[in-house]
């Protein structure tokens, strides 16, 4: 974050924003993680895997279990080997590849506790190695449940964010505008959304970022039901007043989204975050409605492909910088 801004800022700057104001980079990933990396720690003690494997998509999550699956038996199934086929009765002996072959199935029904049958180990260092295996494979499933469980079991937002925010005509100024909507049928109810801007002035010639708290037109509503608009009026008391199009493109500024809300079905409060930065401020636009009625009027439909559709306007000459 090199660029500066010169102008100054009438609103003053909030301390309780959990961000120093030397940090680089973005603050707030699109994810709603922080953009934070840790050293001075061991991998092991810098990383919770419980929450790591809870926090990965569906798909890597999967996939990372059936390779670590798939590993394990090949790894038994190698120790196996080296000890000796003749250690295991029912062993297609015909080549080495078939030998292999049979190692490595014996190896996944005993890490699964199946035990068909027709392959067993006969001798102290295979039943050894099968018995391992198969506490090994005990511990190993329940942990997998448990983590099957905890993502099943965890209450969240649900919330679908715009890709971009806009700077459009808002009563008889502008507004910066964002949007949000869930995308499953969970019910939110209690929602609040807090905003925070970093905007980075060159103060004796350093650069650093100063954080304000955005006023929200309607910061909180009673039922997460379809998209919400959040609208941040930009007028004297904004820290954006006078700013023009180019300021909005040669400032480094990122708008901190928190969205809070209650989950009826799960009796707990949900959260998620996100941020946008100044290349995903879009100057001149608003979005395009998403929902409309459906046609026997019954029902209101909510079109979530529509939540990232704007439309290029005019912005009142107020926009331009005022003295």
């Amino acid at each position: 974050m090199a660029r500066g801004f010169g102008q100054k800022i009438r609103q003053k700057n909030t301390e309780n924003s959990g961000f120093g104001n030397n940090a680089s980079g973005r603050f707030i990933n699109k994810d709603g993680f922080p953009n934070v990396k840790r050293k001075g720690v061991n991998v092991f003690n810098k990383l919770s895997w419980y929450h790591t494997m809870l926090n990965l998509s569906s798909f890597r999550f999967l996939s990372y279990l059936v390779i670590a699956y798939i590993v394990v038996n090949l790894c038994f199934a190698f120790i196996y080997y080296m000890i000796g086929v003749e250690h295991l009765t029912g062993i297609d002996k015909s080549d080495p590849l078939n030998e292999f072959i049979d190692v490595f199935f014996f190896s996944s029904q005993t890490f699964t506790t199946v035990g068909y049958g027709r392959i067993a180990p006969v001798g102290f260092m295979a039943s050894l190695v099968a018995t391992f295996e198969a506490f090994l494979g005990l511990l190993t499933f329940a942990i997998a449940t448990g983590l099957f469980y905890g993502r099943f079991s965890r209450p969240r937002a649900y919330l679908r964010f715009s890709d971009d925010a806009v700077i459009a005509p808002f009563q008889d100024t502008t507004a910066l505008m964002f949007r949000l909507a869930p995308y499953k049928n969970n019910a939110l109810t209690d929602a609040d959304v807090i905003v925070s801007t970093a905007i980075e002035v060159i103060e004796n010639g350093v650069p650093k970022s100063n954080f304000y708290r955005l006023e929200i037109q309607m910061s909180k509503i009673n039922t997460l039901a379809l998209n919400w608009t959040i609208v941040h009026k930009i007028d004297e008391n904004s820290p954006f007043f006078g700013f023009t199009e180019e300021d909005f493109k040669n400032t480094d500024i990122e708008i901190i989204i928190q969205v809070r809300a209650f989950d009826e079905v799960f009796s707990n409060t949900v959260v998620q975050r996100t941020s946008y930065v100044s290349e995903e401020i879009i100057f001149g636009a608003k979005f395009v409605p998403m929902y409309s009625p459906s046609k026997d009027n019954l029902s209101t439909i909510l079109d979530l492909d529509k939540i990232n559709e704007y439309q290029k306007t005019e912005l009142p000459s107020t926009m331009e910088v005022q003295q």
